[in-house]
C-alpha cells in the first residue's frame, strides 16, 4: 500500500467514525479538497462526540502538525548551517563588507559622515562584524561600543548582556541611550528576550569607511550587473 492510498484509507476510516472534512484535514495534514474526494461517496455519519470532543480533538490535530512543522523547520535550518562549513578569509571578508553596506552607517552626499559604526539587534550579526573587524586588523581597543534600549526595559540586564557579545566588562560600554517610552504605543519587542541594540564604532575609522564603501563598490562590478557601470565615487 502506497503513502497515498494509507492516507485515503484513513480519511474514510475517520468519516466513518463521524468526522468532520475539517477535523479530517487537520488530523492528516491534507487539503480539505483531498478529503472532500476520497469521501464524498460515503454516506454523512451521525456525530459520535460532543463538541467539545471534537473541538479537543481539533486542537490535538493541529498541535500535531505544528510540532511536524517545526521539526522540518529546524531540520532544515540545521542542514543548511552544516553545509557552511568554515569561511575562507576572502569569504569573511566578503561577507563583512555586505554586512556593513547594508546595516551600517553611510557617507550621503549631503551629510558627510565618513564613520565606521554598525548597529543591531541580533547578536549573531554583531559577532560576524566584530569577526570581520579582527580580520581587518582594527584593534578591539578603537571600538566604542553602546547600548540603544526603550527606557521601559531591563537596561542593566541589556548591558550585562551585550558586553558578553562583545566579551568586555560592562562598565567598559559608553554612555547607554534610552529611548523613551510611550504608553500608547503597542510594541512588539517586549520581553525577557528584548534587549535593545548594540552600536559599535569604530573610533578614527574614515580610512577603514573608504575602504569599505571602494570594497563595495568592486563587489558591484564584480557582480557584472547592468547597474555596476552607473556606480560612482
Amino acid at each position: 500500500m502506497t503513502h497515498a492510498t494509507g492516507v485515503r484509507e484513513r480519511a474514510r476510516e475517520l468519516r466513518r467514525q463521524g468526522w468532520t472534512y475539517e477535523q479530517i484535514r487537520t488530523e492528516l495534514g491534507c487539503s480539505k479538497s483531498s478529503v472532500s474526494l476520497w469521501v464524498r461517496d460515503l454516506p454523512r455519519p451521525e456525530p459520535k462526540c460532543t463538541p467539545e470532543e471534537q473541538r479537543a480533538r481539533m486542537n490535538a490535530g493541529l498541535a500535531r502538525l505544528r510540532a511536524d512543522r517545526d521539526r522540518e523547520r529546524q531540520a532544515t535550518k540545521q542542514a543548511a548551517a552544516a553545509a557552511v562549513g568554515d569561511l575562507t578569509e576572502r569569504e569573511l571578508f566578503l561577507l563583512g563588507v555586505g554586512l556593513y553596506w547594508a546595516e551600517g552607517t553611510k557617507d550621503k552626499p549631503h551629510t558627510r559622515r565618513e564613520i565606521v559604526e554598525f548597529v543591531n539587534s541580533d547578536p549573531g550579526m554583531v559577532q560576524v562584524f566584530l569577526a570581520w573587524l579582527d580580520l581587518l586588523g582594527v584593534d578591539r581597543d578603537r571600538l566604542h561600543c553602546r547600548v540603544l534600549i526603550h527606557e521601559s526595559a531591563d537596561v542593566a540586564a541589556s548591558e550585562r548582556y551585550w558586553a558578553g557579545v562583545v566579551g568586555i566588562a560592562p562598565e567598559r560600554l559608553g554612555r547607554t541611550c534610552l529611548k523613551k517610552h510611550n504608553p500608547l504605543t503597542v510594541r512588539k519587542n517586549v520581553g525577557d528576550d528584548y534587549r535593545g541594540c548594540l552600536a559599535v564604532r569604530v573610533r578614527q575609522g574614515t580610512d577603514l569607511y573608504r575602504r569599505i564603501e571602494g570594497s563595495w563598490c568592486g563587489i558591484v562590478w564584480g557582480a557584472g550587473s547592468t547597474a555596476s557601470r552607473n556606480v560612482r565615487f
